[in-house]
């Protein structure tokens, strides 16, 4: 047999599993609609990939969605379930259009210059040559897409499908132009959405100053703001109804300051009378809460500002001033004319642009939107008819408080890079056609004098049909009926709003069908100490520098296992390291298997005789599967790759191995059935682990397979060794048949005998060489006791020869140190090790812990719970009464001896 490294060497195998892997054709449903074979009645299991954005560097949070979705995939392909995961990327309007600028920028071409064909010519370069970067790294966290069917959202298919949609709508009256309130990046000279915009708390100022009343140049409405310059677009000043200060002035007339136009004072209950002064500013034209009150009021809508920021006509004397110059140009004006209060230092939250980082302007523009209402509706209903389950189940309330007040979504930008909005204006007779495909004449009047509009599509117009369009949609292709609706959508809990909810309006709008059944939110990764992790805060950590230093492996498990629904996940580079321990215990222990595999015979003799370990391990073994089945079925997938890592450590290794060394060095027959015992235990541990460490695992079993192979066929599983452990059948915990329970219960006695001697052994600095004599009264538990003495020596360092064993004993040793399990007594002779006070001490604290759970327990039995809890569980709670009182007086009578 071939031997094993002896450590894992995660570089060598990685990318060579991965080619092999894809090679095969692993990564493909096995139930293909396009194949002559192919059952249309076995159910799918379908996901698609939140397609990153094609100028992206992998992060850890392409590891965490990458890495979940990638363990879900692999769990249902064991399942023997037909399993498609469309991998993709988005053409990520902004960013890529801001780093290809900065590239023509830095060899002197800026991108008007060019002009916008040659412009778009230079993406598309880029695109070709480093766009497939981000799928490179995707596949290096082991992502068992099927890339034959990757898409892009600016190819052929679903630009026709974005086209598709976009007319849909339009001609159902749901798409519209018009001006309306959105954020304004002046920087990048467009509109952005809401996801774009970061609110960072800064400091900055308060300023106080006086409205005067048109009709008395003493009486003023003290009002305060943060943005001095938009006192140039104000048309109102709001307070409060009930408020008395000002109750006297509603309906009066006020001066804007330095303008001297007249705006009315109206009431509105909007207005906070604890905050600043009680009375409140009103900018209709660039605030998104003034603009409500202006609607509500009919006030005038005054724009101040062009598109670089710089203040309009409207702006009078500070016409031609940036914003910032025009604010402090103001205040001093204000302040000559006696109209400032005062201003005092004031920390307020700033909308500043994700991309270009400069301060966001609320603006009135006319600009194209999706009116969302009819759409919202029937997102609501999807999820409160349970069409869809949204996991965590709390972020449904926050996904139909949206909905339920959803407002209109501006799908147009101002960029040059994108889905170019399917809409052409006459010069002639001024009529704007949508059209499918591109146009020669104008619709109406047959002019050929048609111009497109030069907008492109928000990104989350053709992100909101990826499940659908990256299927073929709207043609009804094999995969579209086959694969969709899909089953899971599995993305952060940041992008609910905008990209799940709006893929479930949009499949809703164009297919009739939710487009996934399960939505599961994951959390962000924040660092150790639960902080937000960035490159300025110098805590940010590089997955592809710890994938090169530690392994994928090690990475993947640690955000897996970190991971529940909906929460955020704290990762340290500690932890990374402590899996990847793990990665080399799963290798030293099936190293240790199969180097044993050919010290044991082909075959037994006998019938097997399982021993206590042997039948403890399988028991636990099978426990430990239909466990994980479970928390699997409930998407706690951190929480089964926890129990999964505590038996494959804290048992398999560290007890049942170290058993097995015992076993294999007895009778040929017991050798033999330790080592199947071995091999099935470490099957079915790979099988349940793959998901979460797909690498070492599949290296490890194929040498099992292998191994087992070459030595005899009673080594093989049931249904033989499949192809690869990719496609291996997921375990299946046989049905309990009854003798688990006691099993359980008996090894778990040996476990706490043994640990409590080793506990001793520390406390007394006893070399794991020294072995030790003993006397153990085994009381009722003689049978066990005796049965597992072997195993007891060994494990807990006692010496063999003198170690006896008792059902009772009248003269008990004294001044010895003692140790009461399950009312089993080990006296251990270490006068020269002993102070005595100490072992009295110990003895009393055994006991005041003993004497709190026989009191728990007494009150317990005598209360209510005795009557109302089944039999057997009562019964239960009797024998841990009883062996705690057994315990109790064992322990009194050792006291008594010293």
């Amino acid at each position: 047999m071939k031997e094993l490294p002896k450590a894992y060497e995660f570089k060598n195998v990685e990318e060579k599993l991965y080619e092999w892997w894809e090679k095969e054709g692993f990564f493909k449903p096995i139930n293909d609609p396009n194949s002559p074979e192919f059952d249309p009645e076995i159910k799918p299991y379908v996901i698609s990939i939140p397609p990153p954005n094609v100028t992206g560097g992998l992060h850890l949070g392409h590891v965490i969605f990458v890495a979940l979705e990638d363990l879900m995939i692999r769990y249902h392909r064991m399942k023997g379930i037909p399993t498609l995961w469309v991998p993709g990327t988005d053409h990520a309007g902004i960013a890529t259009q801001l780093m290809v600028e900065k590239m023509l920028e830095e060899k002197g071409t800026p991108r008007e210059e060019i002009g916008r064909e040659k412009f778009e010519a230079e993406i598309w370069a880029w695109k070709e040559k480093y766009g497939s970067r981000i799928t490179q790294q995707i596949r290096r966290i082991g992502a068992s897409c099927d890339w034959d069917r990757e898409r892009f959202t600016l190819d052929k298919g679903l630009s026709r499908a974005v086209r598709e949609a976009f007319v849909r709508l339009y001609e159902k009256g749901l798409i519209y132009r018009g001006p309306r309130m959105i954020n304004w990046s002046p920087g990048l000279k467009t509109a952005v959405s809401d996801l774009e915009v970061e609110y960072v708390e800064e400091p900055g100022f308060l300023y106080f100053f006086k409205y005067r009343l048109s009709d008395s140049v003493d009486e003023f409405i003290p009002v305060a703001t943060t943005r001095p310059e938009t006192i140039l677009g104000d048309s109102a000043v709001a307070v409060h109804p009930e408020d008395d200060r000002f109750q006297k002035y509603i309906g009066k007339k006020v001066v804007v300051p330095i303008l001297n136009r007249e705006i009315p004072v109206i009431a509105d209950e909007y207005v906070d009378r604890e905050f600043g002064t009680g009375s409140l500013k009103i900018t209709p034209a660039h605030d998104p809460n003034d603009y409500e009150i202006g609607k509500r009021h009919n006030l005038e809508f005054i724009s101040i500002l062009d598109q670089n920021a710089v203040i309009n006509e409207n702006g009078g004397p500070y016409s031609g001033m940036d914003r910032f110059v025009c604010r402090k140009a103001i205040w001093a004006d204000m302040k000559a004319a006696n109209l400032v209060i005062n201003e005092q230092p004031y920390t307020h939250t700033v909308p500043r642009s994700e991309r270009g980082g400069e301060i966001i302007e609320p603006m009135i523009s006319t600009q194209w939107f999706v009116n969302m209402k009819p759409l919202a509706e029937a997102g609501l209903n999807a999820v409160h008819s349970g069409q869809i389950e949204i996991v965590p189940e709390r972020f449904s309330k926050i996904y139909y408080n949206w909905l339920e007040n959803i407002h209109d979504w501006c799908i147009s930008r101002q960029l040059w890079w994108g889905h170019r909005l399917p809409v052409w204006y006459c010069s002639d007779c001024d009529y704007v056609t949508v059209s499918r495909e591109d146009p020669d004449l104008c619709e109406k009047c047959n002019s050929k004098n048609i111009v497109q509009d030069e907008d492109v599509l928000d990104t989350w117009f053709s992100s909101g049909l990826w499940p659908f369009s990256t299927l073929g949609w709207p043609e009804k292709t094999p995969d579209l009926q086959y694969f969709y609706p899909t089953t899971m959508m599995e993305t952060g809990y940041d992008i609910l709003f905008f990209w799940v909810a709006r893929m479930i309006m949009f499949g809703l709008e164009f297919t009739d069908q939710a487009p996934f059944e399960t939505v599961y939110l994951h959390g962000i990764i924040r660092d150790e100490n639960g902080q937000k992790m960035s490159k300025t805060k110098g805590n940010s950590i590089d997955p592809l520098v710890v994938m090169d230093e530690m392994g994928t492996d090690a990475l993947r498990f640690t955000v897996l296992v970190g991971s529940t629904p909906g929460n955020d996940t704290n990762i340290s580079i500690k932890k990374v390291e402590s899996n990847r321990n793990f990665a080399n215990k799963i290798w030293n222990a099936g190293r240790f298997v199969i180097g044993n595999l050919e010290k044991v015979p082909e075959k037994a003799i006998g019938a097997p005789e399982w021993s206590l370990a042997d039948s403890w391990i399988w028991a636990r073994m099978n426990q430990l599967i239909r466990d994980v089945e479970r928390l699997f079925s409930n998407h706690q997938y951190g929480e089964a790759g926890r129990q999964i890592y505590d038996f494959f450590w804290s048992e398999f290794a560290d007890w049942y191995l170290e058993i097995a060394k015992i076993q294999l060095s007895e009778s040929p027959d017991r050798a033999f059935y330790t080592a199947q015992t071995l091999v099935r235990v470490l099957d079915n541990s790979l099988r349940l682990l793959h998901p979460f460490t797909p690498y070492v695992t599949e290296e490890l079993w194929g040498h099992l397979k292998s191994a087992c192979i070459e030595k005899s066929e009673e080594f093989n599983p049931k249904t033989g060794w499949e192809p690869a452990l990719i496609i291996a059948n997921w375990p299946k915990g046989q049905d309990i048949e009854g003798w688990e329970e006691d099993k359980i219960k008996n090894f778990n006695l040996i476990q706490e005998i043994v640990k409590a001697i080793r506990n001793i052994r520390t406390e007394k600095k006893i070399p794991p060489s020294k072995k030790i004599p003993s006397t153990i009264v085994a009381g009722e538990k003689i049978d066990i006791i005796s049965d597992q003495l072997t195993t007891i020596i060994s494990l807990a360092g006692l010496e063999k020869t003198t170690t006896t064993i008792h059902q009772e004993l009248e003269g008990k040793p004294i001044n010895q140190t003692t140790v009461v399990i399950s009312g089993v007594e080990i006296f251990l002779p270490l006068e020269d090790l002993i102070d005595i006070d100490a072992e009295k001490d110990r003895i009393e604290k055994e006991l005041a812990e003993v004497e709190v759970q026989i009191n728990r327990l007494e009150n317990l039995l005598n209360s209510p719970f005795a009557k109302k809890a089944p039999s057997n569980v009562v019964q239960k709670e009797r024998e841990k009464l009883k062996q705690f009182q057994e315990t109790s007086q064992k322990l009194k009578d050792q006291l008594g001896n010293f």
